[in-house]
């Protein structure tokens, strides 16, 4: 464990109560970075009516800030317009570290560029892979390359989205650490009792029912198996845009009774739904690093899955049959993982995964990342200006002016707004979780134990 001790700002637009994969990992990051002994606070924005200052588990305390969400609950990209109430958090907090998540959150990537302008250290995780042809992707990349020009240090979760982001970022590769996703094993363990209905074989598929996801392809492999294999019983978890079309394929083969469709699915009811299966279906056409394989090994699931991005490097090649992104090609993957699937022993497979991948060795890898960040002397401005003119010919000009302005504005509400007027916040008392770590070793983070009076 490291001497010293860190004030730590997780920034992302997605957060609690959303839920997914990046979620899951920006919470289980904060219970364990508590754990030992730093402080955690989250910045992400309000969700309906869940705003303003909130803690959750074990004393984290989350700003649910007050803007504006324009597309797929990401805030609209103001730039300038983050940085009076983020300056103000940041010095209440005195954070020391901002760890910001995800290429595609606005708020995370604001936050690197205001926080360097403050003299902050910074850190970037990145959760996704992107491509290199679509309009959408050209942009993201784009964005990445002028606002991580001055990063501290970056971090991926597989080898896979450590080479995506180098190309897509114009990152030298030493700057980028590779840190795999987790799982908190305690819940995600096999209970073969569970299953049902009886005397078939389950295939679970639990995503968002979006076309990255390659529900297009989960549509087009349910009709054949099921006709060639009377004892198949799909079980679908998950909701989005392509629900009404999957929904309609059910009702035109007519497979309502061997097709359940559960919708969205709290995560505390994810490990219910995967018990109950033999197999869990994986169809994603890009994925940096999947922690539904994982949760659904750890259940005692054989895993079929596309091969694609990260993927491969995810579980042993005995309990994953990985296939093309192509219907046909899952379709014979299902069906090599069908004889498996009625004979295997979950609780071995359980057993062999539980220690491979843990939320306190994630935890302690990355902060070895912020010792060695804090320990490097900070950028002139002249250094920051270089590396922000090196974003392009033209780019790179109007990144300079954009410092220049930031500047200008930080200044400015240094004057009107002096960091002695600003109050520090009350500091949740870390340190009995961080000395009594061992009382809570299994994992299941419980609240605090309450002072005696």
């Amino acid at each position: 464990m490291s001497k010293n001790k860190f004030n730590i700002c997780l920034v992302c637009d997605f957060f609690y109560p959303r839920l997914g994969g990046v979620e899951m990992h920006i919470y289980y990051l904060a219970l364990c970075l508590i754990e030992r002994g730093h402080k955690v606070i989250v910045f992400t924005h309000s969700y309906d009516n869940r705003a303003g200052v909130r803690y959750i588990t074990n004393g984290i305390k989350v700003y649910y800030s007050p803007f504006v969400q324009f597309h797929d609950q990401v805030v609209f990209f103001s730039l300038y317009g983050t940085l009076p109430l983020f300056r103000k958090i940041l010095i209440r907090e005195k954070i020391d570290i901002v760890h910001s998540h995800q290429g595609t959150s606005v708020l995370g990537i604001e936050s690197i560029f205001h926080s360097r302008t403050m003299g902050y250290k910074s850190v970037f995780t990145d959760h996704s892979l992107f491509g290199f042809a679509d309009a959408a992707s050209i942009h993201v990349n784009k964005l990445l390359k002028c606002f991580l020009s001055d990063v501290d240090a970056c971090i991926s979760v597989s080898h896979t989205s450590r080479e995506n982001l180098t190309l897509r970022a114009s990152l030298n590769p030493h700057l980028i650490s590779v840190i795999p996703n987790a799982v908190d094993a305690a819940r995600f363990y096999p209970d073969p009792s569970k299953r049902y209905p009886l005397n078939t074989i389950n295939i679970v598929f639990i995503s968002r029912l979006t076309f990255r996801k390659g529900v297009d392809i989960l549509i087009s492999v349910i009709p054949p198996l099921c006709k060639k294999y009377p004892e198949l019983h799909f079980i679908v978890g998950g909701d989005g845009p392509k629900r009404k079309i999957l929904e309609s394929t059910v009702e035109k083969h007519g497979l309502q009774k061997r097709v359940e469709i559960l919708g969205s699915i709290p995560h505390k009811e994810v490990r219910n739904v995967l018990v109950r299966g033999h197999i869990f279906l994986n169809t994603s056409l890009t994925e940096a690093f999947c922690i539904a394989i994982v949760e659904a090994a750890l259940s005692g699931l054989v895993v079929v899955s596309t091969n694609v991005g990260g993927i491969r490097e995810v579980l042993p090649e005995d309990v994953v049959f990985l296939g093309n992104p192509d219907p046909e090609d899952i379709v014979k993957k299902v069906e090599e993982a069908i004889p498996l699937a009625k004979n295997i022993n979950s609780q071995q497979i359980h057993d062999r995964l539980k220690d491979k991948y843990s939320w306190r060795d994630v935890a302690a890898r990355t902060e070895k990342i912020y010792d060695r960040i804090m320990a490097t002397p900070k950028p002139t401005l002249l250094d920051r200006i270089k590396r922000y003119y090196s974003s392009g010919p033209f780019v790179g000009i109007a990144m300079v002016f954009v410092i220049i302005f930031d500047l200008l504005l930080f200044a400015l509400l240094t004057i009107f707004s002096p960091t002695k007027d600003i109050e520090p916040a009350v500091t949740f008392p870390y340190t009995e979780f961080a000395e009594n770590r061992e009382t809570y070793s299994d994992l299941k983070f419980q609240e605090l134990p309450k002072k005696k009076q």
